[in-house]
């Protein structure tokens, strides 16, 4: 099968362009998936606060990489498109749009990856009548949707594909060798804190976005600490956030709450991190923090990499993130609720050592899984 991608991967990083990297890279490194891949780097924006950005000079930059398709596709005779639809935004919607114009009367089948959640609600809803009409037109009937899990379902199937697939995300282990190394200070940290208490590091890994949950987050160690400083138990929290703001006026409102709150001394900001870096605040870290309520949220890479490295992880009730996590999950809170994240950081803290998380990580997420089911499903049909 020959595939061509027309997506981008890193930079800008963040989830959707890191899985299109890994399946770019391990399609052609693993001849025995029976894929050939031909990539369009489609890259519009330069950092995660132009993402999405209708900003001057994008256009020629699009319809460049539409004739470069153009070119493969005549070329090397190839048949299948893979393609990663847009989150429900207009910007990315209308580029779409201009993709699709042009590329769909081409390609034998077109293949969506739905990586954000939401579009096809957002075009009942809240779409403008044109807007639909014109959607449809271009996005209907493509040969097939690939879903992060089955609550993505119903939402790709608006569109109505011809096959729809689940496939769950996968990552490259990050830790190979957690059981004889980070696995066995994880247990003697946890079992330090149920014993006499002290401080316990609590990362935020992600755009520092209200709706991916850092104020939340912010309020929810706030009010821990308050528990602490009356008694109901002997752990000092500390958020560490990571990450970019994307808005100056976002940044200083979250400075500022820190002030009001007097936990200055008890949040520590490290912005954007990346390679060895990120890997170090996810191995510094005792907790992982996440309360999301971001609209098209999909299946966060963020917490597969905190699974990975033994985290216990608070994370919200939020579209197909239970699934991520056993049934009856502690962690598992309402979103924009951070009364019930503060109690959840007390008892995730004293509950587990990670094991379980790591158990779950290694069972489901492996990238060499997720890699062979992604190429099935693609070729599926296919002859």
């Amino acid at each position: 099968m020959k595939l061509l991608v027309f997506a981008h991967v890193p930079p800008p990083v963040h989830g959707q362009s890191q899985m299109v990297q890994y399946l770019v890279d391990g399609f052609r490194a693993d001849p025995g998936l029976d894929i050939e891949v031909y990539h369009v780097d489609a890259r519009l924006s330069d950092s995660l606060e132009d993402v999405g950005s209708a900003r001057g000079g994008k256009l020629s930059r699009l319809m460049g990489f539409v004739l470069q398709a153009l070119k493969l596709r005549i070329q090397h005779g190839i048949h299948d498109l893979y393609y990663v639809p847009s989150p429900p935004k207009r910007n990315s919607l209308y580029r779409d749009w201009l993709v699709l114009l042009f590329l769909r009367p081409f390609f034998r089948r077109i293949h969506f990856h739905w990586h954000a959640v939401g579009l096809g609600t957002w075009l009942e809803t809240t779409a403008r009548p044109w807007e639909r009409w014109i959607s449809h037109a271009l996005m209907c009937g493509m040969h097939r949707s690939i879903v992060l899990s089955d609550f993505n379902r119903a939402d790709a199937a608006k569109l109505r594909p011809q096959f729809t697939h689940v496939v769950g995300n996968g990552i490259p282990d990050p830790v190979p060798e957690y059981s004889k190394s980070l696995g066995l200070q994880r247990a003697a940290r946890f079992r330090q804190r149920r014993e006499q208490g002290g401080e316990v590091r609590v990362l935020f890994l992600a755009l520092c976005s209200r709706d991916k949950g850092v104020f939340d987050a912010l309020e929810s160690v706030a009010l821990a600490n308050a528990a602490g400083a009356a008694g109901r138990h002997t752990l000092r929290f500390r958020l560490v956030v990571a990450g970019t703001f994307p808005t100056p006026e976002l940044e200083r409102e979250f400075d500022e709450r820190t002030r009001e709150l007097g936990h200055q001394d008890r949040v520590e900001r490290i912005g954007f991190v990346q390679g060895e870096d990120k890997l170090a605040a996810l191995r510094a870290a005792d907790l992982f923090l996440f309360p999301t309520y971001y609209s098209a949220e999909g299946q966060p890479l963020s917490l597969l990499e905190a699974m990975a490295h033994g985290l216990p992880l608070v994370t919200t009730r939020w579209r197909a993130i239970p699934g991520l996590l056993p049934a009856g999950y502690p962690g598992l809170v309402e979103p924009r609720v951070p009364e019930a994240g503060a109690q959840a950081l007390v008892t995730m803290a004293t509950r587990s050592d990670g094991t379980l998380e790591r158990i779950e990580f290694e069972r489901r997420f492996a990238l060499t899984a997720h890699l062979k089911a992604l190429a099935t499903a693609l070729r599926s049909g296919v002859r």
